[in-house]
């Protein structure tokens, strides 16, 4: 892949997924990310070993592996004189220090933006927050299944009414890696801003703001009208509307194909002849788009049946060739395996530490000149501290004596 971000130096100072991820996607883009872990404990996230009551294998844990592929793993302790001498240093030959720690926190380590400045007054400033960086709330932690996910609208907009509670976010991580990736933009923006102005920047995405603009049109509607006037209706209740060739239907196996057959008229005959309801065209309810859109439920009654009395397999066959929209409803498993995710190599495979397959992970969803990502593994804890620090010149002597004084890892 086009290393667009060779030469580029990340400092990183964060923990879990969201602002880490960011790092991910500048590493995939060619970037030198440096990650400054705690000597003896590290990143948090290496602390989870359960997840959903699987016991995950530190080495191969793909929760680490995904926000920290490609990163260079330094063990620092931050709040030690010894430690922020370090982090002086090191900003020095960085483009960006990118952080998710809280504005107290970084006030106590001496890591805010004009902290840092007085050593290097071109280094771009980038912060991963839960409810941004302004407003009372902007100390206050928070996780993606609060911010993005339930404040950010999305669970009661998937939700419905019927049910006696909200959704919870569809797997780990979820708004996350969303918001991980727009980090990963504002910095690439900030780069070129430097590049052509010569001034640096601070840059800010909350998991609150990525949640926003993630129910963006929604929220623009709902502010039009002055309500939310949106009601998801539970499975299999949606009516027909004017457009029979929308929505989830059910296979005779359980399963569910999607329908978005947003413009019928010139798709009619296509459609129904792969749905095995070729006869309809010489209906005259049904062999025009008007005359669909009049009699709509009559012929969403009549897909509903035809879809529902073949199974899923045929039906991922039989419409392959279909010229309207439609498509399966996967699990996380399927989707791995999909042909067009595995034409558009949109899974790669890192080495794992503990010598065993290779670990596959998802690729950022950015390519460039048509080549597929190539990283490496994430770090293990501190595994880089002794080559980065004999980059900046630092000597054997010094690293023993830090090293002894707990200072680094």
């Amino acid at each position: 892949m086009t290393k667009v971000l060779a030469g580029v130096r990340i400092l990183e100072v964060a923990q879990f997924t969201f602002t880490p991820s960011a790092g991910a996607v500048l590493s995939d883009w060619g970037a030198d990310v440096i990650k400054i872990e705690h000597p003896v404990r590290g990143d948090a996230q290496r602390g989870l070993t359960i997840l959903q009551r699987l016991a995950l294998n530190p080495q191969r844990s793909t929760l680490m592996h995904h926000p920290n592929r490609g990163k260079r793993s330094v063990g620092v302790d931050l709040g030690s004189p010894d430690g922020q001498a370090l982090i002086y240093e090191l900003v020095k030959s960085c483009d960006v220090f990118l952080t998710n720690y809280l504005p107290s926190a970084r006030r106590k380590l001496k890591i805010d933006v004009e902290d840092l400045r007085k050593h290097n007054p071109k280094i771009i400033y980038a912060r991963g927050s839960a409810n941004g960086d302004k407003g009372p709330e902007r100390d206050k932690g928070g996780f993606d299944s609060t911010a993005f996910w339930a404040r950010g609208g999305s669970a009661d907009l998937v939700t419905p009414k019927a049910l006696n509670g909200p959704l919870t976010q569809p797997g780990p991580a979820y708004g996350d890696t969303i918001g991980g990736m727009f980090i990963a933009g504002g910095i690439a923006a900030a780069l070129f801003h430097r590049e052509r102005t010569g001034q640096p920047v601070e840059l800010d995405v909350s998991l609150l703001s990525a949640g926003v603009w993630a129910t963006a049109c929604s929220i623009d509607v709902a502010m039009e009208f002055g309500a939310s006037p949106f009601d998801n209706p539970m499975p299999g209740t949606a009516p027909a509307g004017a457009n029979p060739f929308m929505g989830a239907f059910r296979t005779s196996d359980g399963r569910h194909i999607n329908l978005s057959v947003l413009q019928p008229g010139p798709y009619l005959e296509d459609t129904f002849e792969h749905l095995g309801l070729p006869e309809l065209m010489s209906d005259p309810r049904f062999n025009t788009d008007v005359a669909v859109m009049q009699n709509a439920e009559a012929c969403k009654a009549l897909v509903t049946q035809a879809i529902a009395s073949r199974p899923f397999a045929y039906w991922l066959e039989r419409l392959e060739t279909m010229r309207g929209q439609w498509a399966p409803y996967q699990d996380v498993y399927e989707v791995s395996k999909d042909k067009q995710v595995l034409a558009n190599d949109l899974i790669f495979e890192v080495e794992s530490p503990d010598g065993g397959k290779p670990i596959k992970l998802v690729a950022s969803p950015v390519q460039f000149d048509h080549t597929p990502i190539e990283n490496t593994r994430g770090p293990e804890p501190s595994e880089h501290t002794e080559a980065v620090l004999e980059e900046m010149g630092v000597g054997w002597e010094r690293i023993i004596e830090l090293k002894d004084k707990g200072a680094i890892a």
